[in-house]
């Protein structure tokens, strides 16, 4: 038994919302000079924990310590003064300020006598932070003008500035390049030098056994555990996780593929797309890989009428269709699920059953052009129970819904639209293990229904795992196609940066 103070320690902390009691009892431990990792599947609390501890909500009961003191945390600025910070998975910088303004923003020092802050000593003292990370960006810059890796760590200076002794990170990686990753790894490292405690939020398994030293899991709001990292292996970690040993993560199924639904030949876009050409049959998911910029979403967009082809062709069962916009797209059997769930995929401020219907009104007005609510709230129930969304009720907003229940509402707007071909944008990304394995096993049945099901993921083990064929691509073309017996990340790897 570990006899140290912790620098944090949550006991018994309980969050009640209308209708949900979201925490029940759960403990949280983190040790300075350490790394843990806070898992848990879509849903199981971690957000509304980290909410709590930085100020965001206030807890309905338990206790929270820093370094062994009760905090009494009653709001952000509380938090901040305990030492508490958080790094968001949507970054708070702000574009239109420098690196040193956005460091100090709003905790900038002004002559007392003139009232002006003194740009020199906030750039020289941003510097002095940035070193600490081992960073250096001149301050001088706009932060519009830098890089997503580059903002992460203008997010930890400030945290710095702000005396923190307990940083949360959640998903600091979902943005971030393979060498932008292992940048902020080695800034992790520092942090821990420093005596500060980390708590980690990530779905990347591979994150979590190569950058923490302890685990403390979650489930359904509840608190299940806690381990040493190299006490534990990924399948222990998971079934802590979903309750269940997940035996086979990736499930694929065999089916029997028919007809050609999708033919695209030589299609050319603007934005990048260069002489594609593939076919997509039924009953079949074509996986889409490739490196970052390779031109795999803007080809998606394209066949959707989100962008405007330059030319080429698209045949949809055999005739050629002109697709113009994105509703004659859907018109033609053809919906898309972007990889920007909470930009392009649903509208956050509206109810789980209002993005459900949102792109099929029209199949629910009445005679009298209203919507028949019964008729539209009876197919909404239905799939919220076929797809296992944990929400309390149709009317809770999106914004309340964990990353996974959002990505199932998201796609069950689509199917109710009954659509032949299915494209699907990064469909796990973001959300954890359990909630992936029921994204998987809905496109399994949409392809025994005989669906034409195109996935593009960056996740190699995603790709190989459920894919019935593997195409790919680089700088905007179709650089080489491989069958499921066939592929291994080594020929995609190939493919992908150009070698045939």
């Amino acid at each position: 038994m570990d006899k140290r103070i912790p620098m944090l320690k949550m006991e018994g902390v309980s969050k009640i919302f209308p209708g949900v009691k979201a925490l029940d009892n759960v403990n949280v431990t983190a040790y300075g000079g350490e790394v843990t990792a806070l898992m848990g599947e879509n849903g199981a609390g971690k957000s509304t924990l980290m909410k709590i501890l930085s100020g965001v909500y206030e807890k309905n009961e338990g206790k929270v310590f820093i370094d062994g003191t009760e905090a009494k945390i009653k709001g952000i600025k509380s938090a901040e003064e305990y030492g508490i910070t958080i790094i968001h998975q949507e970054m708070s910088v702000l574009n239109n300020l420098t690196v040193a303004e956005n460091i100090f923003l709003g905790n900038e020092k002004s002559n007392k006598f003139t009232g002006k802050i003194n740009n020199k000593e906030l750039v020289e003292r941003s510097k002095l932070f940035l070193e600490q990370i081992g960073c250096n960006i001149d301050p001088n810059k706009l932060v519009g003008n830098i890089n997503i890796g580059e903002k992460q760590m203008v997010e930890i200076a400030k945290a710095l500035t702000k005396n923190a002794r307990v940083i949360i990170m959640d998903e600091p990686t979902t943005a971030l390049t393979e060498v932008e990753t292992k940048s902020l790894f080695i800034v992790i490292e520092n942090l821990k030098k420093k005596g500060i405690a980390i708590i980690y939020i990530s779905h990347r398994m591979e994150e979590i056994f190569t950058i923490c030293d302890r685990v403390e899991v979650l489930r359904d709001g509840k608190y299940v555990g806690n381990a040493l990292i190299e006490d534990i292996d990924k399948d222990k970690l998971i079934s802590m996780m979903v309750g269940r040993k997940i035996e086979e993560q990736i499930p694929y199924r065999d089916i029997k593929k028919g007809n050609v639904i999708l033919e695209v030949s030589n299609l050319c876009s603007p934005q990048g797309v260069n002489n594609a050409t593939f076919e997509v049959k039924e009953g079949e998911i074509l996986g889409v890989a490739g490196l970052m910029g390779s031109g795999r979403s803007e080809l998606a967009k394209t066949i959707f009428g989100e962008y405007k082809k330059t030319s080429g062709k698209i045949k949809i069962k055999g005739q050629e269709v002109d697709i113009k916009n994105i509703h004659e797209a859907i018109e033609y059997g053809i919906c898309y699920l972007s990889e920007d769930r909470k930009k392009e995929g649903c509208v956050l401020n509206l109810s789980v059953a209002d993005n459900m219907i949102l792109s099929n009104l029209k199949k629910y007005e009445n005679k009298w052009k209203s919507i028949d609510k019964n008729k539209a709230m009876k197919d909404v129930d239905y799939y919220i129970e076929k797809m296992k969304i944990k929400t309390p009720n149709r009317e809770q907003l999106m914004k309340n819904l964990s990353g996974g229940n959002q990505q199932k509402v998201i796609l069950a707007k689509w199917l109710m639209l009954s659509p032949e071909i299915l494209i699907v944008d990064e469909p796990t990304r973001g959300i954890d293990v359990g909630a992936k394995k029921e994204i998987y096993e809905l496109l399994n049945e949409l392809k025994k229904m005989g669906k034409a099901i195109i996935m593009i993921s960056s996740d190699m083990a995603e790709v190989l795992g459920i894919s019935d064929r593997i195409m790919v691509m680089s700088e905007g073309k179709v650089s080489g196609e491989l069958l499921r017996g066939e592929a291994s990340q080594e020929s995609i790897m190939k493919l992908a940066v150009g070698i045939n």
